[in-house]
Order: C-alpha cells, then sequence, then structure tokens
C-alpha cells in the first residue's frame, strides 16, 4: 500500500524524534548554595503585582529571603503553596513572599539574589498546558530559556541562570497522557540552564487521589534536604495568625458589609449599572446569570439525574465560542452549613456579626471582599464540604477541645493508614472528622482566623457548554450529572451539581412530597440581600482550545460517552446552523454511550432532527453498557465495528474529538485509534501510536477530558 502524506509526515516525525532522543546532552548538575540566608522572622506576604511588577526589584526593596510562586487553575496549587510558605517561614525563620505568577514578569530570572530560595508549585492544565495564569511565564520558558540549551555540562558559572537556587513541586493527573508536563518542563529547563536544585523535585498526582500524601512525602524531603545541605536551623512550628479579624464598631453601616455577593460591584451598585453587564467577567468578577431554562434529562425511572441548564447572557456583554467552558461559582448546601456551625459552635450571634479582616503586612492580599460575616464566609467563600488532609489535622489539634481529642487527632494525622481508614475512605469533611474525633463536642477554641487561613476557598466548577455559540448567541448550556454517593458513614454529595438539581426543582415547581425527585441537600437560592434570586447564578467564561476545524468542511469524529456529549452537542449544533445558512460542512461520526437506551439516553430525541437536517453528514453510532446483561458494549467496541469508515474520515483529514472521564474512557479511546490504524494501513504500534501523538501536537486529536 502506497503511503500518503500523513504516513510520510509520521515516519518523518518518528526520525527526528530518535536523532533527537539520542543525541542529548548529558544530565546536569544540581549544584550548592554557598551564600548564607537570612534568619529574621518577618511576617508572611502574599504579594500582588498585578501592575506586572518587577519580582527583582520587590526583593531587592524587602528583606525576603525565600519566594513561593504558585500557578493555579483551580485553586489547588495555590492552597499548596499557601501552606508550604507558612510552615516554611514558621519552621526556619526565613522571611517568605507568596506570589501568584500572573502578577510578576518573571522574565530576568538571572537576577534573583543568589541568598534567596525560589519554590515553584506549578500545575499542568489540560494535555501538558501552563495553567491561564502561567501562560506568559511558559512562554518566557519555552520560547527563550530553551534555546539557551547547551549540548554539553559546560561551565555552570557562566549559564544564565546560575544564580538561581530553587526547587519544583508539580500538580498533575496521572490519568491525563502529559502527567505532570508543566512540573517536569518548569524543573528541566531551569536545570539546563544552571540553576541549582536545593531540594528534590516532587509531585502530586490528583488521578489517584494522593494529591496531599504526595505533598507531604516531598515536603519533608524538602526540608531534610535544605536542612542538611544549607545548614538551616529548625524551629518548632506554631501557629501566628497572618490576619486579624476587627470587629465593626455597633454604628457601622451594615449596608456596607458583604453578605455574600461575590465582588465589590454587586454590594449596592444597581443591577442595570455598566458594572454589572459590561464585566469584564472573569475569575475575579462573575456575571450573575438567569437560569432562563432547565430540564431533568435522565427518565424518571432512573435514581440519578441529570440536568439541562440554560443560562441567559442577554443582558450582558459576556460571550462564548463553541466548546468553551462555564465556571459556575457555587454555594454551600445548608445542611452542610448547619454541620460547620454545630463543630465550632457558631452561635447567631456570632455568625451575623459583621467584622473586617485585617492584614498583618501591608500587602497580604484578602481574597474575599471585606467587611464580611462568618455566615457569609461559611456559606459563600470557604470549601468547607472538601475532603480533609492530614496536615490540617495536625495544625489544628493544638486547639482540640480536650486532651483525648487532641490525641486521637495527633494520632490520625502522623498514621497514613489509619486516617485513610477512618476519614479519607469515608469522604468526611472537616466538619465530619473534627465531630467523630471529639464524640461531637464542639472545638470552640479555633480562632476564626485559623480556618480562614487554612480552609482551601470554593473554586468555580467547570462544565463543557453543550450549545452553540452560532445558533445560540446569547444561550450558553451545560449538561451535568448530579453527583452523589453514599459511603459507610454518609451521603456525600457534589456541591455544585446538587445546586443545579435544586434550580431545575425549584423552577419547575416539582414538590418534593410529589416528585421523584428529591435532592439530598438544599440551597440558599435567593442569595445574599435576594440578588441570586428569579434563579441566577455566578459564571463566566473559560476559553478553551477544544474547538471545531477552522474549515467546515473538514470531517469530524466525535467520542463522547455520558456528559461527554455535552461539548459534542455543540459541535454538531454549530454544524447544523452552518448548514442552514447554506455552508458546506463536512461529515460527521459520533460515537455517543451510556447505560441504557431509555433510562440515560441523553438528547435522544434531539439527534434524529440533526440527521433531518444533515442526512448523511451526519451519523450517530451509540453503545448501551448495561442494555443487554450478559454483554457490556463501549463506544470502544464500536468503533472497532466501524474502523474501516474511521479510517476513511482520517484519510480525508478529519479531525477526532474525545470528550469525558480520562482515567479509563480516554486511554481506551486512543487505544482503540492506534488499533484502527494498525489494522487498516498495516501499521506496527510505534507507527501508528505515533501517527496519533502527532494527531495531537498538529491539534487534529484533540481532548476534553477530566
Amino acid at each position: 500500500m502506497a503511503l500518503d502524506t500523513i504516513d510520510i509526515g509520521v515516519l518523518v516525525a518518528i526520525g527526528i524524534i530518535s536523532l533527537t532522543y539520542f543525541t542529548k546532552g548529558k544530565l546536569w548538575s544540581k549544584g550548592t548554595l554557598a551564600d548564607p540566608f537570612s534568619s529574621e522572622n518577618t511576617n508572611l506576604i502574599n504579594s500582588n503585582g498585578s501592575d506586572g511588577s518587577d519580582l527583582v526589584e520587590k526583593l531587592k526593596s524587602s528583606n525576603h529571603k525565600a519566594v513561593v510562586i504558585y500557578g493555579s487553575q483551580t485553586g489547588t496549587a495555590e492552597d499548596y503553596a499557601s501552606k508550604f510558605a507558612k510552615e516554611f517561614q514558621s519552621k526556619f525563620k526565613i522571611s517568605t513572599l507568596l506570589v501568584d505568577i500572573e502578577d510578576y514578569e518573571l522574565n530576568n530570572l538571572n537576577e534573583i539574589p543568589r541568598d534567596v530560595l525560589i519554590f515553584f508549585f506549578m500545575a499542568t492544565y489540560g494535555e501538558g498546558e501552563f495553567t491561564d495564569s502561567a501562560a506568559e511565564f511558559g512562554e518566557y520558558l519555552e520560547s527563550e530559556l530553551s534555546e539557551t540549551f547547551d549540548d554539553d555540562d559546560g561551565d555552570e558559572s557562566e549559564k544564565l541562570l546560575s544564580n538561581l537556587n530553587y526547587s519544583v513541586f508539580g500538580l498533575g493527573n496521572s490519568t491525563y497522557e502529559f502527567y505532570n508536563e508543566v512540573g517536569n518542563k518548569v524543573n528541566k529547563i531551569l536545570s539546563k540552564n544552571g540553576a541549582k536544585l536545593v531540594a528534590p523535585y516532587g509531585q502530586g498526582d490528583d488521578g489517584q487521589g494522593s494529591m496531599d500524601e504526595d505533598y507531604l512525602a516531598w515536603k519533608e524531603n524538602c526540608f531534610e534536604s535544605l536542612k542538611n545541605s544549607l545548614s538551616l536551623v529548625e524551629h518548632d512550628s506554631t501557629y501566628q495568625p497572618s490576619v486579624s479579624i476587627i470587629p465593626t464598631s455597633g454604628d457601622f453601616d451594615i449596608s456596607k458589609v458583604f453578605l455574600g455577593e461575590p465582588d465589590k460591584f454587586y454590594l449596592n451598585e444597581n443591577e442595570d449599572s455598566d458594572s454589572l453587564s459590561l464585566g469584564p467577567f472573569d475569575h475575579t468578577h462573575p456575571y450573575l446569570a438567569p437560569v432562563s431554562f432547565s430540564k431533568q434529562l435522565f427518565s424518571k425511572d432512573s435514581n440519578r439525574h441529570c440536568v439541562h441548564a440554560e443560562f441567559d447572557l442577554s443582558k450582558s456583554n459576556l460571550r462564548y465560542s463553541t466548546g468553551d467552558h462555564l465556571a459556575l461559582w457555587p454555594s454551600n448546601p445548608d445542611q452542610e452549613v448547619l454541620n460547620f456551625y454545630k463543630a465550632f459552635d457558631l452561635s447567631k450571634e456570632k455568625l451575623e456579626k459583621p467584622f473586617d479582616i485585617k492584614p498583618l503586612d501591608s500587602t497580604t492580599i484578602i481574597s474575599f471582599p471585606t467587611p464580611t460575616t462568618m455566615e457569609a464566609l461559611v456559606r459563600y467563600h470557604l470549601e468547607i464540604t472538601g475532603s480533609v488532609s492530614r496536615q490540617f489535622l495536625k495544625s489544628i489539634s493544638i486547639f482540640a477541645p480536650n486532651e483525648e481529642s487532641r490525641s486521637k487527632a495527633n494520632l490520625l494525622s502522623s498514621n497514613k493508614e489509619e486516617f485513610s481508614n477512618e476519614i479519607t475512605s469515608n469522604k468526611l469533611n472537616i466538619s465530619d472528622t473534627l465531630l467523630k474525633i471529639s464524640n461531637n463536642v464542639a472545638w470552640t477554641k479555633v480562632p476564626f482566623e485559623f480556618l480562614i487561613e487554612s480552609i482551601q476557598h470554593i473554586q468555580p466548577r467547570y462544565y463543557s457548554i453543550s450549545s452553540s455559540s452560532l445558533s445560540e448567541k446569547k444561550i450558553a448550556h451545560i449538561t451535568a450529572v448530579v453527583e452523589e454517593e453514599t459511603t459507610a458513614v454518609k451521603n456525600v454529595v457534589g456541591v455544585a451539581t446538587n445546586l443545579l438539581l435544586n434550580v431545575e426543582v425549584n423552577q419547575n415547581k416539582l414538590k418534593n412530597e410529589d416528585s421523584l425527585v428529591k435532592p439530598l441537600v438544599t440551597y440558599d437560592l435567593n442569595g445574599p440581600r435576594n440578588k441570586f434570586q428569579d434563579f441566577k447564578l455566578p459564571i463566566h467564561i473559560r476559553r478553551s482550545t477544544f474547538k471545531l476545524p477552522v474549515k467546515p468542511g473538514t470531517p469530524i469524529i466525535l467520542v463522547g460517552p455520558g456528559t461527554g456529549v455535552a461539548p459534542m452537542r455543540g459541535f454538531v449544533r454549530e454544524r447544523v446552523q452552518q448548514f442552514k445558512n447554506g455552508v458546506k460542512v463536512g461529515k460527521i461520526l459520533l460515537f455517543y454511550g451510556c447505560r441504557n437506551s431509555n433510562e440515560d439516553f441523553l438528547y435522544k430525541e434531539e439527534w434524529a432532527e440533526y440527521k433531518n437536517v444533515l442526512g448523511d453528514l451526519f451519523e450517530m453510532v451509540t453503545a448501551f453498557s448495561r442494555e443487554d446483561a450478559n454483554k457490556k458494549v463501549y463506544v470502544q467496541n464500536r468503533m472497532e465495528e466501524y474502523s474501516s469508515k474511521i479510517n476513511e474520515y482520517i484519510s480525508e483529514a478529519g479531525y477526532i474529538y474525545v470528550c469525558g472521564d480520562a482515567s479509563r474512557m480516554a486511554r481506551d479511546v486512543q487505544n482503540t485509534f492506534i488499533k484502527i490504524i494498525i489494522k487498516e494501513r498495516k501499521f506496527n504500534e510505534v507507527i501508528a501510536t505515533e501517527m496519533i501523538r502527532n494527531f495531537k501536537t498538529n491539534n487534529k486529536y484533540q481532548e476534553d477530558v477530566w
């Protein structure tokens, strides 16, 4: 069989990769530090240089001898960086600066003083990409520093970053192909440019649920390395708040108190004002979008729920492109809020009393609007439903209500296996854990400052938009399966999906006593000062690289089981609208899978409508894993049946799109594509694998997985 253009390209790529591999330079030297470190104990600073500040100038004008830099997408890297910075400063009495990577220009790392330690906490986003906040830093590393690589070791003192003393903790997910790509890349490029790795490179794996344990192991190794190589003196760690709660005076104007409003624009502004309709809307300022329509997608016979929700953007300048993500800002459910109150004995008087939060250093940044109340923070700002870590339990143990509880907390926090058996496996959150340890005795000694600093703040939840910006210009659809799980001791619910379920149930006036839909938890749907009433929810749009080909005539293969069909629905609707507009569109081959054709077949009635419009240009192939008790059928099984047609689409320069579970489905689907190429083109596995890898590099194989 003759090789086509794609085949030749693949073979050339393999040759180049092989050549690169066998001619790469030797491993780099880690080096040691020569300069001593200051032991002054100043307050930890979370520095905001949003004006494009120069980190070198900041360090020269201050007395900080350590910098913790984080690049975070969902807040996890920020949370770990903050914990590390506080403990590092407390343990070694080294003045530490905490920095969001997007707040500073880092293109002059070669000028960082030699007596400064730099710690990078770098999350990997998507398929090996830098987070949005770290994109500029990534470009600098890949475009400028990568060009300085030497073919041999050379003189370390002459390398660009020989002044830099650093360590890296990468945050990633092993279910993705490019696991911890960003952390690895940062470590490699810095080292290649002469930077000294003064503590071991570490990485955490969210895919295996071991992020906390991975971090703790790395942190201990890091501290030991620093003590041994730099002769740092370790001190007993004590809790030192970096913020102070200041009660407001009796005559304080309550209208100026934030009761859960997302930011200052929603406090006293008229909702028709420009600030509330023109944005810009992003992760710091959401739009309160009305949910104009919602419905259940699963059948009434199902014991699971899936919500279709439509967000009206017409009264704002907020827009999206087909394939983008909608970020939903959730609040905490009533039941978890009350449980938190119980755990810390927060009375109504304590909850409603306004207070301000003052940083103990003038440049510390408070990440939520103030003045506020404890009630507002617990419901709208603190991630009280999330998992608890051994480190958190160790830190809070000093505030235990009695000696027995303190001993139990210390035992669990120091024993990985016991902690896993009693806490992690049962998915207990902070309130659950503390009440279990103390036999329901409230932890009244815990300062609220500690909770503000130690509990991660609620982050937006991201959903693939299931509509088309061409056919629904001012409406964004999302498709969400309601998350709920029962452990041995409790029901665990997804915060955002159950919020959507509450909206759907109330919007459609389904009374719990008359309906099969009975939410496990409830929410305050009116929101602070009733600003969320009439089913409004705070949202923003996150741009995505998951996009249709520029040329509408390009064939596309879509693989989206379960809610992975959400963006595929948007793609199909886009092509339908283009077709109606007289545009020549390419063929669509959609593989969709669910459990049962009569239970959870999403948008079942719609696909026939699209077929009526597109005719032979659209083909949908279904797989039902529980339709036949004797045989489970998945999308990859059906793909193998269509191997000839898939190869035909690929030969016609078609694009591949996969959306859904990253842990198994995405890998199985990729392996199936490789099998099909081997079968249809008579390639060996190495060439077929490299062909798919080449497709990904050229954006012809795109994944939107979680």
